[in-house]
């Protein structure tokens, strides 16, 4: 497949065309020809200008109470929004400038932030396939990528620049992609999804994870994570630590070490929910307490074995984990495996959410919306009130919300980053609760679409 990324033109004529019922399979876009729509003209006109205002730009400012103190409605108004330099600069009485942009109503919430996917191997983009499942478990996945990355790294770059199209046409402007960093890909497949985001810069932020999916060990991946470490990504990964390497301290040892000497960041992949999972956050625990540096900056994904502990062990890991400042990047499992996210957050742990996969040899089934994960997190939980499903928002932005607990209103500000997602829905709970459509997005002050 040729590696020609849509133009900025071509990117938002699709996207004005899946906005008025256009059915997006991957690779293509199947819509009847037709004129500019108002939409889309408008778009156009204003794309690339850095400084502008917004009206009827619809945003929450409080709650509604009921005389028992229950929260009952979201209060909201329309306001005019200035843009400028990529910040918020100014937040207005609703305006009639006729040179403004008509938001028309629609709720501006934080653009959305997908937290834990791998932008750098999918067959997304590319034609249809389903999962193989072989013999072995982890390691035999290890022996499938082992034979289909090459391939794969092909035209990684374009699937990579198609699937962030995807997430932004759900709201998200921003990920935090694993990357894989092993002897069969070396840093090819870095390489090739750095052009990707490059491509992509304008309209699409992201932080990088140097993955050893194929174990530290298990293969020899330590002189290509030490390369990738001295590169601009963020964070040194891992993966299932005794079940690939079969040694939880000396491959968290290394890990520890390397992204200390190189002031990175640190995200392992843990899907281990026996003994050696539970051993694994207690290591980590221990290790972020004695290098306080890494509070703050280090996060366990997955994390299933939180799901296996009875109430009062998740309690105590839970306040030990919000103690040391590692969050927990969940992809909202369903099933058995329901991970204990309220107490988490009740102990200050940050919790983030993403799609993982999207359509690759793990899994087919991602929709490329956070929205969607805030959703499902919001009925494990039963947090089916208007309090509830505005609090599962945080998931879907991986942290900002319009309103605190108490109502009052902390998002937007003056001087925030201008990272904007435009909703078909009256405020956050009700577009948590029925999914409501992304109508727009801006990034940095780019109208993406």
């Amino acid at each position: 497949m040729k590696t020609t990324p849509l133009t900025r033109k071509e990117f938002i004529r699709n996207s004005a065309l899946a906005l008025a019922g256009a059915t997006f399979i991957p690779g293509m876009l199947f819509a009847e020809n037709s004129a500019q729509t108002e939409v889309e003209k408008t778009l156009t006109a204003h794309q690339g200008k850095k400084n502008y205002t917004l009206k009827n730009v619809l945003l929450e400012t409080g709650f509604e109470y009921d005389a028992e103190g229950n929260v009952t409605a979201t209060k909201t108004a329309l306001f005019s929004v200035q843009i400028e330099a990529g910040k918020i600069k100014a937040i207005n009485a609703n305006s009639t400038d006729a040179d403004a942009i008509d938001a028309k109503g629609l709720l501006m919430l934080p653009s959305f932030r997908d937290m834990h996917i791998h932008l750098d191997k999918t067959f997304y983009g590319d034609k249809w396939q389903a999962i193989r499942r072989g013999p072995g478990g982890v390691k035999g996945m290890i022996a499938l990528e082992q034979k289909i990355l090459p391939e794969l790294l092909k035209n990684s770059t374009f699937k990579a620049e198609k699937l962030i199209e995807l997430l932004q046409s759900k709201g998200t402007a921003f990920a935090r992609s694993h990357v894989n960093i092993e002897p069969t890909s070396k840093l090819d497949s870095l390489r090739n999804l750095q052009l990707a985001l490059e491509n992509k810069k304008n309209s699409f932020g992201a932080e990088l994870v140097a993955f050893p999916q194929h174990g530290v060990f298990y293969t020899d991946s330590v002189p290509y994570l030490k390369e990738a470490a001295r590169t601009n990504i963020d964070f040194i990964g891992g993966v299932d630590p005794f079940t690939i390497d079969g040694a939880i301290e000396k491959t968290m040892d290394f890990t520890v070490q390397l992204a200390l000497d190189n002031n990175k960041g640190i995200d392992i992949h843990l899907h281990e929910s026996g003994e050696s999972g539970l051993k694994t956050v207690e290591y980590l625990i221990k290790k972020v307490n004695e290098n306080p540096a890494l509070k703050g900056k280090t996060y366990l994904s997955h994390c299933f074995v939180l799901a296996k502990l009875d109430k009062a062990k998740q309690q105590a890991i839970a306040e030990q984990l919000g103690a040391a400042q590692i969050g927990i990047v969940s992809t909202v499992p369903f099933g058995g495996l329901i991970m204990p996210i309220p107490t988490l957050m009740e102990n200050n742990v940050k919790v983030m959410t993403g799609n993982d996969s999207i359509l690759d040899h793990w899994s087919t089934f991602g929709s490329g919306s956070v929205l969607q994960k805030a959703n499902i997190a919001a009925q494990l939980y039963g947090q089916a009130t208007e309090f509830g499903l505005s609090r599962m928002l945080k998931l879907a932005t991986a942290g900002p919300i319009p309103l605190d607990d108490k109502g009052k209103q902390q998002w937007p500000k003056v001087g925030d980053a201008a990272d904007l997602a435009f909703i078909d829905a009256s405020c956050s709970a009700e577009a948590i609760s029925r999914l409501s459509p992304v109508k727009s997005l801006i990034y940095q002050g780019n109208i993406v679409f």
